[in-house]
């Protein structure tokens, strides 16, 4: 993939020096340091995501992690500590200690130009922000869920802190569970009268007109860009969901009005599909937005209604990458299996005529031609979209009791949200222009 370089070409020569200097130690019969190496595949690893959370400790602590990418899972390791190896055994990760003649040995097999993995140098803990309505509980969204439970920090930020410029404080954005086309998820038709739902319309009615906005997609459309501004200066963006639709709907509806009457107080325009200006968002094209308040759907990005697929038999894959020449999609597909539990959402995934040429497809279900998980750049930054609301949840709905992520520790879905936050501390060379 062109643009981000994450020091390919520096491990290489690192993996060099280290060769030789540790070779000159085992020439001398002697052996100064060890290595905490903590293992990623499914056979040696019990609790893949507080591994995660292990990693994210470590740099916290200042120390450097070697991201093993496509050995053994995607393996972490890091210069042997007491207070890393006690945090492994309170949190349940397994690990094992090495000497440094074993881990040169597997420095070298990784170089290997035949063996199809690399080292990135994990360096600073990256701050991470979730946006999120003030109010919500950690299991209303899969990805605070997971960051509780793999015991990274982070903090919850809404349209206030984005409109008043507080994105630039932060490394990595989540979007949560969202609608930034100003039609309140949806929700109309369906939960009018319950209280949480006229609580969210007072909310964001207040929170616009605080901004000097009559209409909450206005408010919406603001917030949109700061975030697209948040990506072109450098920043990573994640969201699922209906997050990733509505994102690039609001912003693609900058010009024309696309709520109805029980959204906004008057129609919609009746040019608004034709007034769609496609280049506005980040991953999607082409596609015909849903006008109708009663329908459950934004537009034909989302598969749902159409994929029809038995539960049993919804997975969908990873794609393989080069290590060493595309180490970020390498990053962001790590796992121990390539195929992953597919769960369904109010944005389950994306049709593939919708996706514009420059996305990444790094996971997909090729019977419906849809992809799940895609990736791209914008500006000096880059955003991740993830279909689906709760990866160990297939059909979430509203009121269901959260999930348990004891008792999916090693899941493989989760996983791939963790990659995306250990992302942004991986070591960078500049792009190239």
């Amino acid at each position: 993939m062109n643009g981000v370089n994450y020091g390919t070409v520096d491990m290489r020569n690192n993996i060099k020096k280290y060769i030789t200097i540790a070779a000159g130690v085992m020439m001398c019969g002697q052996v100064y340091a060890s290595k905490l190496f903590i293992p990623m595949d499914a056979d040696n690893q019990t609790n893949h995501l507080k591994a995660y959370g292990v990693a994210y400790a470590a740099l916290k602590a200042g120390m450097e992690v070697d991201w093993m990418l496509n050995y053994e899972g995607g393996s972490f390791c890091m210069d042997d500590a007491n207070e890393i190896e006690k945090l492994c055994k309170i949190r349940g990760v397994n690990y094992d200690i090495i000497s440094d003649a074993r881990y040169l040995a597997i420095v070298e097999k990784i170089a290997n130009p035949d063996f199809n993995a690399d080292i990135i140098k994990l360096e600073k803990p990256p701050k991470i922000a979730v946006y999120t309505p003030p109010g919500k509980q950690p299991w209303d969204d899969a990805v605070t869920m997971v960051l509780t439970y793999a015991e990274i920090p982070y903090d919850k930020i809404y349209d206030d802190a984005v409109l008043e410029s507080k994105l630039p404080e932060y490394d990595w954005l989540h979007l949560h569970h969202e609608d930034f086309t100003g039609q309140y998820g949806k929700f109309w038709a369906q939960y009018q009268n319950t209280t949480w739902f006229q609580e969210d319309v007072r909310n964001s009615e207040e929170t616009a007109k605080r901004h000097g906005f009559k209409k909450v997609s206005q408010l919406k459309l603001a917030v949109a860009k700061k975030i697209r501004e948040f990506v072109a200066g450098g920043g990573y963006l994640f969201a699922m969901c209906s997050a990733t639709d509505t994102y690039d709907i609001g912003l693609s509806a900058s010009s024309t009005d696309i709520c109805d009457v029980p959204f906004d107080g008057d129609p919609a325009a009746p040019n608004a599909q034709q007034k769609l200006d496609y280049t506005q968002g980040l991953a999607f094209k082409d596609y015909r937005i849903s006008l109708n308040p009663y329908e459950y759907e934004f537009s034909d990005i989302d598969n749902t209604h159409f994929r029809q697929v038995n539960p049993d038999v919804d997975y969908f894959s990873l794609f393989t990458f080069s290590a060493k020449f595309d180490p970020v999609p390498t990053m962001l597909c790590q796992n121990h299996t390539t195929t992953v539990k597919g769960f369904m959402g109010q944005t389950t995934s994306f049709r593939k005529e919708t996706l514009k040429t420059s996305v990444l497809v790094m996971g997909d279900y090729k019977p419906k031609n849809e992809a799940r998980y895609i990736h791209g750049e914008y500006g000096k930054g880059t955003w991740t979209f993830y279909g689906g609301h709760d990866p160990e949840d297939y059909e979430h709905s509203i009121g269901d009791p959260p999930t348990d992520l004891s008792l999916h520790p090693t899941s493989p879905g989760y996983r791939l949200i963790l990659n995306n936050v250990l992302f942004p501390a991986a070591r960078k060379k500049p792009r190239k222009t």
